[in-house]
């Protein structure tokens, strides 16, 4: 003859057994999607200002092919495409300015080039970049970064009258 343990502990612990495995055996999952969404904008930025400035220098009156050279420094989104184009204050599209003197009265204004490159005669840079076309500007490809890109002056000739001499070139980034 068996006989089984009846102690109620022993019916709770039936009981509870029971209930857990009803419980697993009636068990569903819904599921759904959603998705996670950014749209990165295409932007640019250029640093020139003082830092950028081209300083020829001080030099004698017979000077010729006067250079110097600085770097501007333009940061795009990764992979966005951009056209650098220089303008003088005298709006000339071919690079080619005119520094005023900083004395008042004296009216001569000396002649300059914006170049890609360095040496007299280089190819100019101008402003007749667009967003789709390098025009006589310099392009480049963003990287998220700042890359630098150097700029030249070159002033044919110093055959003016002594005094300090400047121009003021705007940088525009097209993309």
């Amino acid at each position: 003859m068996t006989f089984f343990n009846t102690t109620p502990r022993a019916f709770g612990a039936v009981i509870l057994t029971s209930l857990m495995l009803g419980t697993a055996a009636n068990a569903a999952t819904a599921t759904d999607t959603f998705d996670v969404i950014l749209t990165i904008e295409k932007t640019c930025s250029v640093t020139a200002g003082a830092g950028s400035n081209i300083d020829l220098g001080t030099v004698d009156s017979t000077a010729t092919n006067v250079e110097g050279s600085n770097s501007i420094a333009v940061t795009c989104t990764k992979g966005t495409p951009y056209f650098i184009g220089l303008a003088p204050s005298s709006g000339d599209t071919t690079g080619s300015g005119t520094m005023a003197s900083t004395t008042a009265g004296n009216l001569d204004v000396v002649p300059y080039q914006l170049q890609q490159a360095a040496g007299a005669g280089g190819t100019v840079w101008g402003n007749t970049a667009t967003a789709s076309n390098i025009g006589n500007g310099v392009t480049g490809t963003g990287s998220g970064a700042a890359q630098m890109h150097t700029v030249y002056a070159v002033a044919p000739s110093a055959n003016f009258t002594a005094d300090s001499y400047k121009d003021t070139v705007t940088v525009n980034v097209n993309y």
